[in-house]
């Protein structure tokens, strides 16, 4: 419901707009807008508003003066001056015409109000006041707020009887005393001795705030409306009218400190907040836009257009999609996007708003908060790296241990075909490249099998330095002619590692700077001990916090970008033809079998570098390495027993079983645990060894292997598989089972380990 219809005499059409947009909000109503004295009479005679808010200075002949005086004469309508004039004439002149009230441009929302509701209460009384004695009397009883009327000197003339109830004095008792009787604040007292003699002077209405003293309560807040009263012309007193304001001072109070928190909490927050008004203006930026964005609030403020040139060109799509959300009272769904900061870093930002409404549904724009949130996008990244990585890892170990099935079968039945094949030196050749071909295939298996995490067959207690200079010699011949290797080694702990697969991480690293550098080079190996704290660790997933040697490996290369050098590591990962790339792959899965950590950091045409971290082990950790698995090629040892073969590949079982028999043993084949058990059960002679596979299709190898010694307690088990020793293997060695055999092996290999077994 409206409080008022208003006319706006003005003549700047942005100044008349803008305050009928604030009327609105105050709840008034607009009965038209005319920019002269003029018109403002033929306005108000065709339709009478409740009130006039008049602008001295307007077009025409009639000055906004001399229109509200005929509008005050000649309609009895309250006019508001709204002007930015202060000069003395002018406000002399203003004076005769009688203005309910004065609002200097600009002006706050809360003036503009006061003043048409003074105005508004004034004319209101005015016309009360007209009205015969009895009816005034009547009225002044019947109401809470407290009318006074003071002599032109300031004493009480009149006192209505609600100051009883209001502040507990007894109406006669206090005629004939000043107003400081009822101030609390000498401040406020001050105020109204200088206040009073002035509307005496200029004869205008107003209002006045103070403390209000009661007799027997604590002191509240008190309104004051005064009006003074003419008769020929002359002031014969002052009306007051008190209004307990106590609760609304209290809601001031309760909304500024609400506010300061807001402003408090919204300057401090480490967010990004901003509040942007309906025509696009950012009325409030928090400090916090300095350090995500580089610029600092007032430049967003000043600046409308900054936040288009902030947000990232390929996210602008996005941006402009949210925003062009229809405003509901629902805050819109966070959106993700990246932006380009002052100094051109790329960050991503977590982005949410919501619309503002007033309470009377007006739309005052949009309130948001934009977070920081490029570490959670690096280790999301990080994260979903880690996940395709061990993806891959598995893949590569099933091919590993399929590729080794298969090559179990090539290599086996190559050796058969070469001793049952007469001698010759054209038969030893071909043999001898078959064989060539498949060590090589059992080497990219060794690879796949690092990068899969698997294949610590012999950890020793290795001192890295030591060990890079020892092997360099051997890997020198991978490297180019015109590459030169240095090496600066400070004093480095001891790591437990398997000297094969640092030596393969060595030269997957090396052979990746020496393919960096077509012209030739130096590369630098360093190895020094390294402390990982807690930060650290933080910013680098992957890596624990403790004590490591670290093994750097910098060429000055042609280096790589961001994209090559996200996917070093994935298999066949190449930049130079297709088909290559399992070293650096392989060198990541040792480095994380080991427990370590490897970090790449390159840029184009700045060289790379490699760093590896691997734990270190103090001097009384120290143990004696373990025996090695991998046996040379040596004379047959031919036996004699039985063996009982659980193996699932038919051409392992062929082949194996070829093998044994050349060398001199009964076998038994189950290609499956089921029947390995039933086997282990019904047969009535002794089985002298078992050879034992982990991938079967009905059992796993860990849960065959109790149940064979549940069979029979003097087993002896090999466990033989085409996965590494690492996982399934090792569990059923620390189970009880007597060694390991990898596929493929020879026979001389398989005779060795039987031999080393049974004995």
């Amino acid at each position: 419901m409206l409080k008022a219809n208003i006319l706006i005499v003005e003549d700047n059409r942005i100044v008349a707009e803008d305050t009928r947009i604030t009327l609105k909000n105050l709840r008034f109503g607009v009965s038209g807008i005319v920019p002269s004295g003029e018109e403002s009479l033929k306005k108000v005679e065709a339709e009478p508003p409740d009130l006039v808010l008049m602008d001295i200075k307007l077009e025409g002949e009639m000055d906004g003066i001399e229109a509200a005086d005929q509008i005050r004469s000649r309609f009895n309508i309250p006019v508001v001056y709204v002007t930015s004039y202060a000069d003395e004439d002018v406000l002399e002149r203003a004076k005769i015409t009688e203005p309910f009230g004065y609002v200097i441009k600009p002006f706050e929302d809360r003036e503009l109000n006061s003043a048409i509701e003074i105005a508004l209460y004034k004319h209101k009384m005015e016309r009360k006041l007209k009205e015969s004695e009895e009816k005034y009397r009547l009225l002044v009883k019947s109401m809470k707020d407290v009318i006074v009327r003071l002599s032109p000197v300031g004493k009480l003339l009149y006192i209505s009887p609600s100051i009883k109830e209001f502040g507990g004095y007894d109406p006669e008792s206090v005629i004939g005393n000043d107003m400081s009787k009822f101030i609390a604040s000498e401040t406020d007292s001050n105020r109204a001795v200088e206040l009073l003699p002035k509307a005496l002077i200029t004869h205008q209405s107003g209002t006045f705030e103070f403390l209000f003293k009661p007799k027997d309560k604590k002191p509240f807040y008190v309104e004051f409306i005064y009006t003074p009263i003419l008769e020929d012309n002359k002031i014969t007193a002052i009306q007051l009218v008190l209004r307990d304001i106590s609760k609304r001072k209290l809601a001031e109070e309760t909304l500024r400190k609400s506010n300061e928190r807001f402003r408090t909490i919204a300057d401090f927050t480490y967010d990004w907040e901003y509040w942007i008004a309906p025509d696009g203006r950012w009325v409030y930026v928090s400090p916090s836009c300095e350090r995500i964005t580089g610029y600092g609030p007032e430049a967003f403020m000043n600046n409308p257009g900054l936040f288009e040139k902030v947000v990232h060109p390929d996210d602008h799509s996005i941006v402009a999609c949210h925003f062009d959300e229809k405003h509901g009272r629902e805050t819109l769904s966070p959106i993700d996007f990246r932006i380009i900061t002052r100094s051109g870093e790329v960050r991503w930002v977590s982005h949410v708003c919501q619309p503002v409404y007033g309470a009377d549904g007006t739309f005052h724009g949009r309130r948001g908060s934009n977070r920081d949130i490029n570490k959670r996008k690096q280790m999301e990244q990080e994260l979903q790296q880690a996940r395709k990585m061990k993806a891959i890892a598995t893949l590569a170990g099933g091919i590993a241990h399929e590729f080794n099935n298969a090559l179990m079968g090539i290599m086996g039945t190559i050796e058969l075909l070469q001793m049952d094949s007469s001698k010759g030196e054209r038969r030893d050749r071909h043999f001898a490249a078959m064989k060539g071909s498949g060590y090589r295939m059992s080497r990219l298996t060794d690879q796949l099998l690092a990068y899969a995490q698997g294949g610590k067959y012999q950890p020793k207690d290795l001192k890295l330095d030591d060990f890079v200079m020892e092997t360099l010699p051997v890997l020198n011949h991978d490297l180019g002619p015109e590459v030169r290797v240095e090496t600066h080694f400070s004093k480095v702990s001891y790591i437990k590692a398997d000297p094969t697969q640092m030596q393969m991480l060595l030269l997957a690293v090396l052979t990746n700077s020496n393919e960096a550098m077509e012209e030739g080079g130096s590369i630098k190996i360093t190895a020094q001990n390294k402390d990982v704290d807690e930060d650290f660790a933080k910013e680098n997933p992957g890596i624990e916090p403790g004590r490591y040697v670290c093994l750097t490996v910098e060429d000055h290369g042609m280096g790589m970008d961001e994209e090559t050098r996200a996917g070093i590591f994935e298999p066949f990962f190449t930049t130079k033809f297709q088909g290559r790339g399992m070293g650096m792959a392989a060198a990541y899965g040792i480095v994380k079998n080991h427990d370590g950590w490897i970090y790449v950091d390159s840029e184009p045409g700045k060289g790379t570098g490699v760093r590896i971290y691997l734990p270190a082990i103090s001097t009384g950790r120290r143990e004696r390495g373990a025996e090695g698995v991998k046996q040379p090629e040596i004379e047959l040892n031919t036996g004699e027993g039985t063996i009982l073969m659980v193996e699932d590949e038919e051409i392992v079982i062929e082949v194996t079983q070829a093998m044994l028999e050349m060398l001199g043993y009964r076998v038994m084949a189950a290609k499956t645990g089921k029947d390995a058990v039933h086997m282990a059960e019904t047969f009535d002679g002794l089985i002298d060894l078992v050879l034992l596979d982990i991938k079967l299709p009905d059992i796993d190898g860990r849960d065959l292997y109790p149940m064979l010694m549940k069979a029979r307690s003097n087993f002896k088990v090999i466990v033989c598989s085409g996965y590494s020793i690492d996982g399934p293997a090792r569990e059923i060695l620390d189970a009880g089972a007597q060694d390991f055999i990898q596929k493929p092996f020879s026979m001389a290999a398989l005779s060795e380990k039987i031999k080393k077994v049974l004995e």
